[in-house]
């Protein structure tokens, strides 16, 4: 799928978070690599900056191939899937999204 833009990504990037889990590991996930990511710029410590995509990712992709049963779609858009999973989260955050309903 081509998409010309974030905006025609952003519902299929949904689409493929349907499961609550999956969204709760993202949201854990994203959350993880926000914080790491404010220890590395306090501490410049590059154990935070390695540790950011192993938390971000590895929860992801976890929740994709074992809770929803598909393939990230990091491997195919992986630009607007690292922007989707920040505009998620903060849809989470302000409860436009909802991870239980």
């Amino acid at each position: 799928m081509n998409f010309k833009s974030f905006s025609d990504f952003y519902p299929f990037y949904l689409s493929e978070h349907s499961k609550s889990l999956t969204k709760l590991f993202h949201f854990i996930g994203t959350l993880l690599v926000s914080i790491l990511f404010l220890l590395y710029v306090y501490t410049f410590d590059l154990v935070y900056a390695y540790l950011m995509p192993l938390c971000g990712y590895g929860l992801a992709w976890f929740s994709h191939f074992f809770i929803e049963k598909n393939n990230p779609a990091t491997f195919k858009h992986p630009l607007y899937s690292l922007r989707a999973d920040f505009v998620m989260f903060f849809h989470i955050l302000i409860g436009r999204i909802k991870i239980f309903k």
